[in-house]
């Protein structure tokens, strides 16, 4: 669509220090009216791991919630309301020891395997194929499939696209058929293969792009069904993967290359630090590792372009967020961990980096949905909570399928001892009905950002905004208080004269919407 409003902005961020006023420059334009950020940037990620598919979206049929078949209707409900744009299953590590013929037909003749990597916990195969494709179409969102490489044979993950979008009769359709759809699922977004360079195979880049093409050959484009073939990435700095990948597969190959990178508080695999104890210091740390994805998008983004400078191939950033130590108590396999504000701060400064790099990132999932890691949703039998982390995709909906808004500026500094992050970043965008949302997040601690806008070239009348923020950084939700942390709405915007001017508390995520 032609974006026809002519938008020129500009923002005056005062950075308040004392009585000493910066005053920092903010320019938004129009840019390429053809940009725009994906909605499916707002993607989640589901893997058979602790409580998310089972005790998570797929319960026991004693517990006393509303469900569908087995599946929790309140989580589902959750979920719509944030418009979740596509789902990813079933792994993780797990996609590479998943056989497909496992989870489908009677439940109760589904064999039992171990799951080898989260937990030695026995699987019971009650939750496969068709269930997650209902859990989909409950969710109004777009099924992105990893299929098994790492244990997995070319035949096998043929068999399941076959068994997933052919519609003519053959013998694994009519399995699909008597398993009680007779009409192809179109499935689209099809991974080959997961983290190809450890848990899924631990392959060498050059291995993995030779079976890439070997099995993504036999996976079938069926009529009316296109698939959209996902390379397994980059393991967060590895560009010589994507490099290696992007010359030997090549851009006309795949739809997508996938690229994995976590923010650890310590930066240390060891001991990842605390969801909840931790410090100033620790805090700032988890700020800095969450910004390295700026750096390392743009640097895929450039290897990318060599080799496909029309930006054909989308950069699939499919496993993200904080992880943490588990909470105490619980088994280290499931990582189950909390939610505090820390991991909103962290959510809203990630999808800001993703909205500004939407020429080349195009989908994107958060780890995980329920449960695990950065999870949106926590539950405790019939209890279930929202953590922080929800009510930032609640409020970055808005983004979803806009045109894409540049925003140039420099950022003032948070300071802890002698280093310095930006405190500020942001990312904009106009809707259909030539609405534009601002998205602003202050990582700063301690200390209140104002602004004073210019617009020029944009008649608006209304200024609204909603923010979320806590006290403290380390506050959290919790099944007692559930509420702790919300969506209110933001009272420190208004319009003076020509100008837009709000005042934004530390540590805050703030989403403007101009009329």
């Amino acid at each position: 669509m032609k974006l026809t409003v002519k938008l020129s902005l500009v923002l005056c961020f005062l950075y308040i220090t004392g009585n000493c006023q910066t005053p920092v420059t903010l320019s938004i334009s129009p840019g390429d009216a053809n940009l725009t950020i994906s909605k499916h940037i707002y993607g989640h990620f589901s893997e058979h791991l602790g409580h998310c598919i089972y005790g998570g979206f797929w319960v026991d049929p004693s517990l006393n919630v509303p469900k569908t078949d087995r599946i929790r209707m309140d989580i589902v409900d959750a979920l719509v309301k944030i418009k979740i744009p596509n789902l990813r299953w079933p792994g993780g590590c797990f996609a590479d020891e998943y056989h497909w013929r496992d989870g489908i037909g009677p439940r109760d003749q589904r064999p039992k395997m171990v799951n080898t990597n989260w937990g030695g916990v026995s699987e019971d195969n009650s939750f496969g194929t068709h269930e997650f494709l209902e859990l989909c179409k409950l969710l109004h969102c777009e099924p992105y499939i990893a299929g098994n490489m790492g244990s997995g044979t070319v035949e096998e993950m043929a068999k399941w696209v076959e068994y997933l979008n052919c519609g003519a009769e053959t013998t694994v359709t009519n399995m699909r058929k008597a398993n009680g759809h007779p009409d192809p699922f179109k499935v689209t977004f099809w991974g080959v293969g997961n983290e190809s360079w450890g848990c899924g195979g631990n392959m060498t880049p050059d291995f993995y792009s030779d079976n890439y093409k070997r099995y993504a050959t036999y996976a079938r484009n069926y009529p009316g069904t296109p698939l959209k073939k996902i390379a397994s990435g980059s393991n967060g700095k590895d560009y010589n993967w994507t490099d290696v990948c992007m010359r030997k597969i090549g851009a006309n190959n795949m739809w997508g290359i996938t690229l994995h990178w976590y923010t650890l508080p310590t930066g240390n695999w060891g001991d990842k630090g605390s969801a909840t104890n931790f410090d100033e210091a620790q805090y700032f740390n988890t700020m800095k590792n969450c910004w390295e994805m700026d750096d390392i998008v743009a640097k895929h983004s450039a290897i990318m372009d060599k080799y496909d400078p029309t930006k054909k191939v989308a950069l699939v950033v499919d496993e993200w967020g904080v992880w943490t130590n588990v909470e105490p108590g619980t088994n280290p396999g499931f990582l189950f961990q909390q939610n505090s504000l820390r991991d909103a701060l962290v959510a809203g400064t990630t999808l800001n980096i993703f909205n500004n790099h939407c020429d080349r990132v195009r989908m994107a999932c958060l780890a995980q949905s329920i449960n695990v890691l950065q999870a949106l949703i926590l539950t405790d039998k019939e209890k279930m909570l929202l953590t922080p982390t929800y009510h930032v995709f609640d409020l970055y909906k808005v983004h979803q399928d806009a045109k894409y808004l540049p925003i140039k500026f420099t950022s003032p500094d948070y300071v802890v001892g002698d280093s310095k992050l930006p405190a500020l970043n942001a990312s904009a965008s106009i809707d259909s009905n030539k609405v534009i949302h601002i998205s602003i997040v202050n990582i700063d601690n301690s200390k209140a950002i104002s602004i004073r806008t210019a617009l020029s070239g944009l008649k608006w009348s209304t200024v609204s905004g909603q923010i979320l923020t806590s006290a403290k950084v380390t506050d959290i939700n919790t099944f007692d208080k559930p509420n702790n942390i919300h969506i209110v709405n933001f009272n420190g915007a208004k319009k003076d004269g020509n100008d837009l001017v709000a005042d934004l508390p530390p540590h805050s995520i703030v989403v403007l919407e101009l009329k």
